[in-house]
């Protein structure tokens, strides 16, 4: 799951200049509910090929990310892909399959595993609109209109596939006509500080009534840099309101990607909390190492739904071009970690295991 968000503020290029790029990665993991698996010594297994392209003609942009996976994991999809202009130097516009600007920025984990917050779609989120930004010296603006999630198949009563990258909205709910805002201040000081707050309001189109429901949600974060410490914090409030045909539960909404669905609670709380250190040296291309430790804690408002939690405890190093990420994770009533998938995020089961996944992600990134 490593990210690349999106094209740098390069500046006017006279000429069509196009950079490609991507990444090659594999995964061996062990997991703690798997005993095949565990009796095996663990398995080694093809996680991503990728592909990047990022184009600049003038002022003009484009930035897309195409990633191939596994059949059992949605096969291939887009990633991101956005044409744009830039204004000036720290503005543009960008329009397609763009970053939904919410939350901290890129993300709120350390780890390959991200934080909780990207399993119920409020992290790393990529939909269909218009979003522009502004990097000023001590401030960043974003302010995005999303007409709807990535769609592979028209028609306005077919569902979303479950074929995605970033997990939105899909069964007989369909998000549409989403509005965005996100403002951070910064810090140029010895303790380099990001202070931000995040809003956005959009429909819930149900199609079997035909009737718009709604979400919205709130954020604020924080990330502060010094002498190779790095700490990150959020707090999420988030509200769905589907107007659902009768005899189903307006407590849960369907999400999905990497091929598969499962239940979300409608209503809940996120808390994030990660520490990184960097250790820096200089061995030829081994230039040094990042150790973290990440936390995420979904509080579900309806009493009887039990609350979700993920801690990951990582090291992260590079060789020239290979990246690794070794990360021991571990989660309750969570769908990554063991549990009963579809409905750990909603209502969750009763004297659940904390279970474990330890993972090695290697990639030749290009």
């Amino acid at each position: 799951m490593f990210l690349f968000l999106y094209c740098p503020f390069a500046g006017a290029q006279d000429s069509l200049t196009v950079k490609l790029g991507g990444a090659v990665r594999f995964n061996y993991l062990n997991s703690s509910w798997d005993q095949e698996q565990r009796k095996q010594g663990g398995n080694i297994a093809y996680d991503v090929f990728r592909l990047n392209v990022q184009a600049a003609y003038k002022n003009v942009l484009l930035d897309a990310e195409y990633r191939l996976y596994s059949a059992s994991f949605g096969g291939g999809f887009l990633k991101h892909a956005w044409m744009g202009y830039e204004f000036r130097e720290g503005e543009q516009i960008q329009v397609g399959l763009a970053a939904v600007p919410f939350a901290l920025q890129p993300m709120t984990g350390n780890s390959w595993f991200f934080n909780i917050g990207y399993y119920v779609g409020l992290e790393d989120n990529y939909d269909m609109g218009i979003r522009y930004l502004r990097r000023k010296r001590k401030w960043d603006y974003d302010l995005a209109f999303f007409k709807n999630a990535e769609t592979l198949d028209v028609g306005g009563a077919t569902e979303l596939s479950h074929s995605r990258y970033a997990y939105d909205i899909v069964g007989r709910n369909k998000k549409i006509n989403q509005v965005n805002g996100n403002v951070v201040y910064k810090t140029l000081d010895a303790v380099k500080q990001r202070i931000g707050l995040s809003a956005q309001f959009g429909g819930l189109y149900n199609i079997d009534t035909d009737q718009v429901g709604n979400h919205y949600a709130g954020a604020l974060a924080y990330q502060a840099d010094y002498s190779g410490w790095n700490l990150k914090a959020s707090f999420i409030h988030a509200i769905h309101n589907p107007k659902n045909a009768p005899g189903e539960s307006n407590d849960i909404v369907e999400v999905a990607a990497y091929g598969a669905a499962y239940e979300v609670a409608t209503n809940f709380n996120i808390y994030t909390i990660g520490l990184a250190k960097d250790v820096d040296f200089d061995l030829g291309i081994f230039k040094g190492f990042t150790v973290y430790h990440d936390v995420g804690y979904m509080q579900k408002h309806r009493r009887d739904f039990l609350n979700s939690s993920m801690h990951v405890t990582g090291i992260r190093t590079a060789i020239g071009p290979v990246m690794a990420y070794i990360d021991y994770a571990r989660g309750l009533n969570h769908s990554w970690f063991g549990g009963n998938f579809v409905d750990d995020f909603s209502r969750g089961t009763a004297n659940a295991k904390t279970e474990s996944r330890f993972n090695i992600n290697l990639g030749y990134y290009f």
